[in-house]
C-alpha cells in the first residue's frame, strides 16, 4: 500500500457527506438517495469506515441482529484509492469482526463484485426459489 489505512467502527469518525456523495452520485444501487435515508441507514447498522489519515476513503455497513443474520451493504472504496487491496482488507476485517462471528447467514447483493466476495466464502444462494423479496420503489 502507498499509505497507511485504518479501519474503524467508530460512527463519530464517519464522513456523512462523503458517504452520501458516493452513494447518491456514483453507486448504481442507490443513485439519488436522500441524505436523511443514508443517515438513518448508518444509525441502524454496524458501520465500517476505512481512512487514510483523517480522510474517509471507503465504507461498508452490516444490518444485523448480531446473533443469527447479517446483510452486507453499501460497500465502496473511493475511485482514487482503488487498486490497493483496500476492498479485500475491508471485507476481511468485516468477516473477522467479533460481533459478526457465529451468524447463520450473511447476505449481500452485487451486480459486479462477485470475484471479491467469493474470496470470503460468498456464493450464489442455494435454492433461490426459497428466497423472496419485496421492492416498494425503484428510485429515490
Amino acid at each position: 500500500m502507498d499509505s497507511v489505512y485504518v479501519i474503524s467502527t467508530d460512527k463519530a469518525r464517519l464522513d456523512i457527506p462523503t458517504i452520501h456523495q458516493f452513494l447518491s452520485q456514483e453507486a448504481y444501487w442507490s443513485l439519488n438517495i436522500p441524505i436523511e435515508i443514508v443517515q438513518r441507514s448508518i444509525d441502524n447498522s454496524l458501520c465500517f469506515g476505512i481512512y487514510q489519515a483523517d480522510n474517509q476513503v471507503g465504507f461498508a455497513r452490516v444490518v444485523t441482529d448480531t446473533a443469527t443474520f447479517g446483510y452486507l451493504a453499501d460497500v465502496f472504496i473511493l475511485p482514487e484509492h482503488r487498486g490497493k487491496g483496500l476492498s479485500k482488507q475491508l471485507i476481511a476485517y468485516i468477516m473477522a469482526y467479533p460481533a459478526l462471528q457465529g451468524l447463520r447467514r450473511i447476505l449481500l447483493v452485487t451486480r459486479d463484485a462477485h470475484g471479491l466476495y467469493e474470496q470470503f466464502g460468498f456464493k450464489p444462494i442455494d435454492n433461490p426459489e426459497n428466497t423472496m423479496t419485496t421492492k416498494t420503489f425503484t428510485a429515490y
